[in-house]
């Protein structure tokens, strides 16, 4: 809104569960240290289709964590979701039992909440019956599973909100999540996204929709963001979230910031229900948004964490995009080759790996970057090879979603 004041929602915990590794230490080493991927693996699920591999958190068994009996009530994703709230309020230094739960909200985006479990589901009223499908196919797979298991978990009873905005919903719930501080409603919020979609209906869409990678000779090297040789996404599952506080709040209770978010922008492409506007307007005018917000010029931008997604189209439009509205100064990359493609959780777990970012001074490297698409323009800077380390005081994430959902977001030190 023009001519408001700026805020700065103060980022005081992190929590994340990727296919780089479970927690935030284990994921940020995967990714700085710009390493072969680990956490891409082929499975049975996705047999005999072009595409037949994905990024999975293989080796995590959420129900030793959360207890059987409560991982029975919650589909993979929202307990994904539980999983990296409770790192994200522990590292913030908080106890739930000691909190105000009323001033807590929990704003938590996915694409497409518990889609394997419909798959399941749909097989078993096909060669069983309808007597036989399970009453929990509702409560366990709306997209608001997760942040309706994390409520419950953390005892929330203040606001309690679900984003659905495709690849941008973790951003977009991020961006939620300050909206919601600055204008009074809690003081305190859990936000980011959560996915998991290992389903052979939606790989198979996406093979036809010719949305992924079908590099299966090696799929260590399929994902690769930016590069001329690049032929789709590889999907992903993880979560990411992020405690942020009103900073006074903060404050009070003597806790230091990791980092700020201070900016917020959202647009629509209002086109194509799956391509980016060709012209990139959507995604500069969410990012025009998003510095308008925090009171911050382009040429301030010390790093962006990309979208970047591998696919030709989206890497040619962001690129030349952020080069636009941002100049040649920023180090730009993409930690999708690591993690995969999370969908619905790549904005949160993004913005966690920008916060660490600038925490470390440290860019990590867009790893299967060998030879940047001549397309883009020459003075996009793309972090490579190895880690880069920089002075770094602001910083941008930026997402863009089917359906023509863009978003930004930007961050500094403090």
């Amino acid at each position: 809104m023009p001519g408001r004041q700026p805020f700065a929602a103060a980022v005081t915990g992190l929590g994340l569960v990727t296919a780089a590794g479970t927690g935030v230490k284990a994921t940020w080493h995967a990714v700085a240290g710009g390493g072969r991927p680990e956490g891409v693996r082929r499975h049975p699920e996705l047999a005999e289709l072009p595409c037949d591999f994905m990024y999975t958190a293989a080796g995590l068994d959420p129900a030793a964590e959360l207890g059987a009996a409560a991982a029975r009530l919650m589909d993979r994703f929202s307990q994904l979701a539980v999983l990296a709230a409770r790192e994200a309020v522990a590292d913030a230094g908080l106890d739930p039992a000691a909190w105000d739960g009323s001033r807590v909200a929990v704003v938590i985006g996915s694409a497409h909440g518990g889609l394997p479990f419909y798959d399941e589901q749909h097989a078993v009223l096909a060669e069983r019956g309808p007597r036989r499908v399970s009453p929990k196919l509702a409560p366990l797979t709306v997209v608001n599973g997760a942040a309706s298991s994390v409520c419950g978990d953390l005892g929330a009873l203040g606001p309690s909100l679900a984003v659905s905005t495709a690849c941008s919903s973790g951003t977009v719930a991020l961006g939620t999540a300050h909206q919601l501080l600055r204008s009074g409603a809690c003081d305190l919020v859990v936000a980011g996204g959560a996915e998991s979609v290992l389903s052979r209906l939606l790989i198979a869409s996406a093979c036809r929709l010719k949305a992924v990678s079908t590099r299966r000779e090696d799929p260590a090297t399929a994902c690769r963001p930016f590069d001329a040789g690049r032929d789709g996404f590889v999907v992903g599952e993880g979560a990411g979230l992020l405690v942020l506080e009103r900073p006074e709040h903060a404050r009070a209770r003597g806790a230091t910031p990791r980092a700020v978010i201070r900016g917020y922008g959202a647009s629509s492409d209002a086109a194509s229900i799956v391509a980016p506007d060709p012209e990139g307007a959507g995604i500069e005018r969410a990012l025009r948004a998003a510095l308008a917000d925090a009171q911050v010029a382009g040429a301030e931008v010390d790093h962006v964490n990309a979208h970047g997604t591998s696919t030709v189209l989206n890497d040619l439009i962001e690129g030349r995009a952020l080069v636009r509205v941002l100049g040649e100064r920023p180090l730009v990359t993409s930690t999708k080759a690591v993690t995969g493609h999370t969908l619905g959780a790549a904005g949160g777990i993004e913005t966690a790996l920008t916060v660490l970012a600038l925490e470390e001074q440290t860019v990590p490297p867009t790893v299967n970057l060998t030879t940047p698409d001549p397309q883009l323009p020459a003075g996009l800077d793309l972090v490579r090879g190895a880690a880069r380390r920089a002075r770094l005081r602001c910083a941008v994430k930026t997402s863009l979603g089917f359906g023509g959902h863009n978003a930004a977001l930007v961050l500094t030190r403090d």
